[in-house]
């Protein structure tokens, strides 16, 4: 958990380094200006982010899946070298997954007006500013995101739900707080990230409101990253009892 905890941070770290900055000029001056090469960039530095951190959180589901379900086969199962080549493989999938993007958009027209409403770069405002006919990027959009999305968040209600069962079957009530506290924070981040992504990629009447569109946005690209460490860390027993014993003596 704490190997995947290390990459879930360094996918937090991009997306933020990568929005933060021009949120931040935007807010003090009222608008920030960047090239249409820039604009491209940013977008998929997003996605490799975004598309890493669902992937990884697939893969965490699991981890907790084997810690609870299947205890006895966790150690055999999820060794140094299956951490390490399922990170590999997230970052490659992600990758190349932002290739597509970027080979679709160099390919697309611009001929104004270049203005984005919005903080960064999306997805849906990029294709707006583009005279050229958007169609097929949009059903290669549909594709990527049931494969690289949809698919993951399957394989996490699928491992929740033998989660649950196996938790309800502990006959004493410390067993399954115990078994519950051991995912509690990934579930937690989980609901927050995917039910961002869901209203506003998936119901796009809900998302016709700039407001309410660039408010969720907001959420999944600079809230969650921020709330991860702490939901993280507050489940840390280390931190607690540091915490405690800093607090007895100030």
């Amino acid at each position: 958990m704490y190997f995947f905890l290390t990459q879930l941070s360094l996918c937090d770290l991009l997306v933020t380094t990568d929005i933060v900055p021009v949120l931040l000029h935007t807010v003090l001056y009222g608008g920030s200006s960047m090239t249409l090469i820039g604009c491209i960039i940013q977008f998929c530095l997003f996605a490799i982010s975004e598309f890493s951190e669902c992937l990884l959180l697939s893969v965490m589901s699991y981890d907790r899946y084997l810690a609870i379900c299947s205890p006895l086969r966790y150690n055999s199962v999820m060794t140094h070298r299956f951490c390490v080549t399922s990170a590999g493989m997230i970052w490659l999938v992600a990758f190349l997954v932002m290739s597509v993007y970027a080979i679709s958009f160099t390919k697309l027209y611009f001929c104004g007006p270049h203005v984005i409403h919005h903080f960064y770069c999306d997805f849906e405002p990029i294709l707006l500013l583009s005279c050229s006919d958007t169609s097929i990027i949009h059903k290669q959009s549909l594709v990527i995101g049931v494969l690289t999305g949809f698919c993951p968040f399957i394989v996490i209600l699928m491992s929740y739900s033998s989660i649950v069962i196996t938790i309800l079957k502990i006959p004493s009530n410390t067993g399954r707080q115990k078994a519950f506290s051991t995912c509690s924070s990934h579930l937690i981040v989980v609901s927050i990230f995917y039910g961002t992504l869901i209203i506003v990629y998936m119901f796009p009447s809900i998302g016709q409101s700039p407001i309410l569109s660039k408010v969720l946005s907001l959420i999944y690209t600079v809230v969650t990253p921020l709330l991860n460490p702490v939901i993280y860390t507050l489940r840390n027993k280390d931190f607690k009892k540091a915490f405690a014993k800093n607090k007895r003596i100030f």
